[in-house]
């Protein structure tokens, strides 16, 4: 097995909201050890600090904006922290030697694009990051339709899909999983230079006639819908450690032909695994979306556009607001799961938020499997914690309340479910909307956020840190809690 890096000369700064690494909990943690400390040594010292203990106590149970008037003043304050160091923006310049060549905007700095052969006569790219030294690598699939097909298949692909997903848990090399569902609108080039590539000029005259009506009368306008399966590998985890990149890319083929099996029945077709100019594409449209039908055609072609190359992938330029982010030709907003339904899941519980719209949009699942062997322990903490919500509610309020008696159910559910096999996944949602006029994005942010509550679903706008959100929907294996942990 062969293995290529691709990467550019360009000049960049990094950005990233590094700032005060402190939250909520933190500095309420920190207060009380302060008062204990104060109060061990001199009591009457400690009454003094009380007033401002209880000031800053009452501040952290204040809501606004889905989180404490603590964590909102806190995340001012660490935008307010970055700006100065002047970390919210970017700026590339075209061939020119700098030491950091390679890197992305923010969090996608340290991820440079390897491509390594596919042991089918093919290669695929992979997505290293060499702070973490993880690898990722991305799945083309294609989903089947839930509306055409009968009731017990689609329970059939949701329970194989939940198999596939707890598979995980004995994999401590797949730290997570994402999906990705990319929706953007096509012009209708698409279709006619297609049809015109197909069209054998000797055929008759009829035929070719009708097929030129066909495409006159198709819709101006259509929607193009990608399906992405993004895999995060841990070479340092894999059961035999590689000695390098080659050998790590050469166990995470093989883990990969394991893992392209399982999909067989979880109602989606593997349609192959996204080749280093795949990718390139898909990250240099994410930021640059006028530019979309060239890359494609670059793409389909291998035109004049190196998609190949790394270099190509990243913006010239990029700035992050705090509710929002700038980028080349497009200005996005990106949002993170707040509240998952309360009801009743079903199938088609997505359908209303992942419809194509004017607008590009992705919508990214992000799924953290817990290891088989501490499920069970996690469980039985959940079950033990609901049933004392319970039992506090009955003591206090002389009533136990309908959603606390549903959350038990459900945490015993989950638990038996546990013994008989199932796994436990922590899953969490992110989705981002792009338009390349900064006067529709009011429109496209109110689309997305009423496609969410029909959905059955709270969506909170990723305030101060719309760039790790927006970076999040793109095939390059970042996962925001796992970041939050080691910052």
């Amino acid at each position: 097995m062969t293995l290529r890096t691709y990467g550019g000369w360009r000049r960049k700064r990094s950005i990233g909201l590094l700032g005060l690494g402190f939250t909520p909990t933190m500095i309420l943690m920190g207060c009380l050890i302060v008062l204990m400390l104060v109060a061990f040594f001199d009591q009457r010292y400690a009454a003094y600090l009380v007033p401002p203990l209880v000031v800053v106590f009452g501040i952290a149970l204040v809501p606004v904006q889905g989180t404490s008037l603590l964590g909102f003043v806190l995340t001012r304050l660490r935008w307010w922290w970055a700006t100065v160091r002047g970390r919210t923006r970017y700026r590339a310049g075209v061939l020119v030697e700098h030491p950091r060549a390679f890197q992305l905007p923010g969090v996608l700095a340290p991820i440079t694009l390897l491509s390594a052969e596919d042991g089918r006569g093919g290669r695929f790219g992979i997505a290293w990051n060499r702070r973490l030294g993880h690898m990722t690598a991305t799945l083309k699939v294609s989903s089947n339709s839930v509306w055409l097909a009968e009731s017990g298949d689609v329970d059939t692909w949701v329970a194989n899909w939940h198999n596939w997903l707890a598979g995980f848990g004995y994999m401590p090399w797949v730290p997570w999983i994402s999906v990705t569902v990319e929706s953007s609108p096509d012009p209708g080039d698409t279709l006619r230079d297609h049809v015109a590539a197909s069209v054998d000029p000797q055929s008759p005259q009829a035929a070719r006639r009708i097929l030129g009506e066909l495409v006159s009368l198709a819709p101006a306008v259509s929607a193009q819908v990608e399906t992405r399966i993004s895999i995060t590998f841990d070479p340092r985890r894999f059961p035999t450690p590689p000695k390098g990149r080659l050998e790590a890319a050469a166990e995470l083929n093989n883990l990969l032909n394991q893992i392209e099996n399982g999909l067989g029945g979880c109602g989606v077709s593997v349609i192959g695994r996204a080749r280093p100019e795949e990718i390139v594409a898909t990250v240099r449209s994410a930021y640059d979306p006028a530019a979309r039908g060239a890359v494609a055609q670059a793409l389909e072609s291998g035109g004049a556009i190196a998609t190949g190359d790394w270099s190509e992938a990243g913006p010239i330029a990029a700035e992050t607001l705090h509710d929002r982010y700038i980028h080349d030709s497009g200005t996005s907003v990106a949002w993170i799961w707040q509240q998952a339904p309360r009801t009743h899941v079903t199938s088609t519980v997505l359908s209303q938020l992942l419809t194509p719209t004017r607008w590009t949009k992705r919508t990214t699942l992000l799924f953290r499997h817990w290891p088989a062997s501490s499920a069970a322990r996690a469980l039985e903490g959940q079950n033990t914690a609901a049933q004392y919500k319970s039992e506090m509610s009955a003591r206090l309020r002389h009533r136990v309340s309908a959603r606390d008696s549903q959350d038990l159910a459900y945490a015993r559910q989950a638990a038996q479910e546990e013994t008989l096999g199932a796994g436990l996944v922590q899953m969490s949602l992110y989705a981002s909307v792009t338009v390349e006029d900064p006067d529709e994005l009011d429109r496209a942010v109110s689309h997305t956020e009423s496609s969410a509550e029909t959905s059955r679903i709270r969506l909170r706008r990723a305030w101060g840190s719309q760039d790790v959100a927006f970076a999040t929907t793109l095939p390059l294996g970042v996962c925001p809690p796992y970041l939050a942990q080691r910052n």
